[in-house]
């Protein structure tokens, strides 16, 4: 494969793989774009991204643009005389000027099944909606929103029990793997362009707080698919004796006869507690109380005096 010039734009975890795998196949990285480093944590020190961490790890220059609209930061890019600009993860949306830069165009790995999710949290959305099928895409970028032309697709089923960290970790792996698969169609001239159905397509907003809210009143399996598709983060929450409960794990009970309470705790398990929902029973396995570690349901139940009855709101 001949080597390109590449400036690689990308900030978390998921796109490291695909740092690593311009690195794997010998491509000239000229620079690597992420964003500025945050406060983290409870210290709230300084942390840069998992991105930068890789690129100096190898050695990259690393540019850290507050927005790539700065004309300052346009032209240091212009003066790197990229081939490609390859984008995963990056946070911000490129204008015109920097798509139209280098003369093979701007590629992204999205972590969707385009058209379908759009935007920044399609692994997230894709699980709490009870998806069967995800995977990555590669596009050439232009001004809209996941909106570009296709190159390749990759799909990764999504078994029930898998959490959003799961699907994250495979779709990572999946994701570099097709980006080298679409730069040797690149070079070879023979990538193509598929334009995704508009109409088809669906949109995974950011989170908020109104969506981790757990609702007793909707089905185990909607409550079910909340859980995991917040497991790592931020977690799905509820309220037990007016304070803050995160639950983690969860599973789909034998459905017994409801009371018509939901959130009602209806049977204690050897690994948890089982509570009555709008439709059906959730077996509740994982909580987190407030500002306290992770632990079982079951030491939850001992620790916390849970008895059937109680109601979780």
């Amino acid at each position: 494969m001949s080597k390109l010039r590449i400036v690689f734009m990308g900030t978390p975890d998921f796109a490291v793989p695909c740092l690593d795998q311009l690195v794997a196949e010998g491509h000239h990285v000229v620079a690597v774009v992420t964003q500025p480093d945050r406060p983290k944590g409870r210290g709230q020190k300084l942390a840069q991204s998992p991105v930068k961490e890789a690129a100096l790890a190898y050695g990259f220059p690393v540019l850290q643009p507050n927005k790539v609209r700065e004309i300052e930061f346009q032209m240091e890019l212009s003066l790197l005389k990229p081939d490609l600009i390859v984008v995963v993860a990056f946070g911000q949306l490129l204008p015109k000027v920097m798509l139209d830069l280098p003369p093979l165009g701007c590629i992204n790995v999205h972590a969707s099944l385009l058209p379908y999710y759009r935007g920044a949290a399609p692994i997230h959305w894709s699980v709490i909606n009870g998806e069967k099928l995800t995977g990555v895409t590669t596009m050439y970028m232009d001004v809209g929103m996941d909106t570009g032309d296709m190159i390749l697709k990759d799909e990764v089923p999504i078994q029930e029990n898998e959490t959003t960290g799961m699907i994250h970790d495979k779709l990572k792996e999946s994701g570099a793997a097709l980006l080298g698969k679409t730069l040797q169609l690149i070079v070879d001239g023979k990538a193509p362009r598929i334009e995704q159905n508009h109409e088809q397509a669906t949109y995974a907003s950011m989170l908020h707080r109104e969506v981790e809210a757990i609702d007793w009143n909707r089905s185990a399996i909607d409550i079910h698919n909340l859980v995991r598709g917040l497991n790592p983060w931020p977690g799905a929450y509820c309220s037990y004796q007016d304070k803050n409960l995160k639950t983690w794990q969860t599973r789909v009970c034998q459905s017994e006869e409801l009371t018509s309470l939901p959130g009602r705790v209806a049977k204690i398990t050897a690994d948890g507690f089982v509570i009555e929902t709008g439709d059906g029973m959730l077996e509740v396995l994982e909580v987190q109380p407030a500002s306290k570690r992770r632990m079982s349901g079951k030491d939850f139940v001992c620790g916390y005096g849970i008895v059937i009855g109680d109601i979780l709101k």
